[in-house]
């Protein structure tokens, strides 16, 4: 992973504009961003222009104009540029998210009381709160399904911490 010091602000901006990009969709409007981080127009447009002296984004100009990532942002957060991703459907209160999974990660597996997993999201996290119930899953390699409570959300990584109350996978018949 490339490591280029980025604020908090900074990185939830790339981290925004990452999320927003689709290949071969062309470029992100930088009020699309703006409305996904919560913050001005002239604030975005700002960062934006010290983002890409960093070398993490670049501006495309005209009236189909905005804001594309380069392959070093994905690399500054520790992502992967994909055409297309594996779909993993989120839910929370029995509802179904329209929010794609980037990874999942157990953070204690040796304990022997909790199991705790970070979910990162590649959209915003603004509309989950603690104490909410979610699932996610089936996991494509693995159907696995991961259900529990929202611990505490880090919206600089739109990361839920979950508290795991249950895990389910397909079991195989032995051949």
């Amino acid at each position: 992973m490339v490591q280029i010091d980025l604020t908090t602000s900074q990185e939830q901006t790339l981290t925004a504009l990452v999320n927003q990009h689709r290949p071969g969709e062309g470029p992100v409007k930088a009020q699309v961003v703006a409305d996904e981080v919560d913050r001005s127009l002239g604030t975005i447009q700002n960062q934006m222009q010290r983002l890409a002296q960093l070398g993490v984004v670049e501006g495309v100009s005209g009236p189909a104009g905005g804001y594309e990532p380069t392959e070093l942002a994905f690399e500054a957060l520790g992502r992967e540029p994909l055409d297309e991703t594996a779909a993993v459907t989120v839910a929370h209160d029995y509802e179904r998210l329209d929010v794609t999974v980037d990874r999942l990660t157990f953070t204690s597996v040796h304990h022997p009381e909790s199991c705790r997993a970070e979910l990162h999201l590649q959209q915003s996290v603004a509309d989950f709160s603690v104490g909410q119930a979610v699932a996610a899953g089936p996991l494509p390699l693995s159907g696995l399904v991961v259900a529990g409570t929202v611990e505490a959300i880090d919206d600089t990584s739109n990361t839920l911490i979950l508290d795991i109350a249950k895990l389910e996978a397909p079991v195989e018949s032995p051949e």
